[in-house]
């Protein structure tokens, strides 16, 4: 055996393999395992999975979310919800001829100091009037903010990813446009409380010399 495939070799023996567990909130299920040969070089790193893997529901095939690595304990990552989006051919699948599409993008603060910024989408089931879009664009920033004050991250992110917000502006905007399709299409966490710290162990992990 060559110096170099014996190299390659030992390089993946002094690697350890992790499981990467999403949040409790969304029920601390396993998404991946990932290899490495120090559980500090995992921190800060970013995974994506669907809901589907999480829930095993076939119908949430179309949604993906990103989860951040925060910390190690054991054999097991701590990750933190990054954000989520439609898949682009479940967005297409949804437009219609003949239809309007009404979207809005907001900046949120939860009442526990995160922000997020998401994306909501609608889809009328006629042509509407700018006044008609303006009053659901409306009702969608309203609750959107109203909820996120009310709300913890956690509790924000699944009402935000399982249908929740996307139904209460639903049943409201019906009332001035009939509606098709509501949802919250896409998310992303902007800063929350210690990140700062993570940002500094991030970097601590690459600068550490190589052994």
């Amino acid at each position: 055996m060559s110096k170099e495939a014996r190299k390659v070799r030992d390089k993946w023996r002094a690697k350890a393999w992790f499981s990467l567990v999403a949040p409790p909130y969304f029920g601390g299920v396993e998404i991946a395992s990932i290899p490495s040969d120090d559980p500090a070089k995992l921190v800060g790193r970013g995974v994506e999975t669907t809901l589907y893997d999480i829930t095993g529901d076939f119908s949430q095939v179309h949604m993906k979310l990103y989860f951040q690595v925060t910390g190690v304990k054991g054999g097991q990552t701590e990750t933190i919800f990054k954000g989520h989006e439609y898949s682009r051919d479940y967005l297409r699948s949804l437009v219609r001829r003949g239809s309007s599409r009404i979207d809005g993008l907001f900046d949120v603060k939860t009442k526990d100091n995160y922000r997020l910024r998401i994306s909501i989408v609608a889809f009328a089931v006629m042509r509407i009037k700018s006044s008609q879009e303006h009053g659901l664009r409306e009702v969608m920033r309203r609750i959107s903010q109203e909820r996120a004050e009310a709300l913890t991250f956690d509790q924000f992110v699944q009402e935000a990813v399982l249908g929740k917000i996307a139904s209460d502006i639903y049943n409201e905007g019906k009332k001035i446009i009939p509606l098709r399709h509501v949802g919250v299409h896409k998310s992303k966490l902007l800063a929350w409380p210690g990140a700062e710290k993570l940002v500094t162990e991030v970097a601590g992990a690459l600068e550490k010399p190589a052994a």
